[in-house]
C-alpha cells in the first residue's frame, strides 16, 4: 500500500476491508470504518466511496467511541 494520508481518496486504499455499522439505514447515510495495515482506522462517507478518507489512530477513534457513548455529542446532532 502506498502513503496514506488524511483527505486522500478513499477508492486508492485497494488492500483493506471496510465495515459499515448494521445501524445504517437503507439510503447507505452511514461511514466505513477499515483497519489500516499500521494500525490506524479509516473513515469514509459511504455515499462517497470515491470520495476523501480520513485517517485515525486507534486511540482517536476510540476515545470518539467512548464520548459518542457517555452522551458527549448528545444534542450536538440533528435528531439526536
Amino acid at each position: 500500500m502506498r502513503r496514506v494520508d488524511n483527505g486522500m481518496p478513499a477508492a486508492e486504499l485497494t488492500d483493506v476491508v471496510w465495515h459499515k455499522s448494521r445501524y445504517s439505514n437503507p439510503e447507505g447515510n452511514c461511514v466505513e470504518l477499515a483497519l489500516l495495515p499500521d494500525g490506524r482506522v479509516a473513515v469514509r462517507d459511504s455515499r462517497h466511496l470515491e470520495g476523501p478518507a480520513l485517517v485515525c489512530t486507534g486511540a482517536e477513534i476510540s476515545a470518539f467511541v467512548r464520548g459518542v457513548k457517555d452522551g458527549d455529542f448528545d444534542g450536538q446532532l440533528p435528531g439526536r
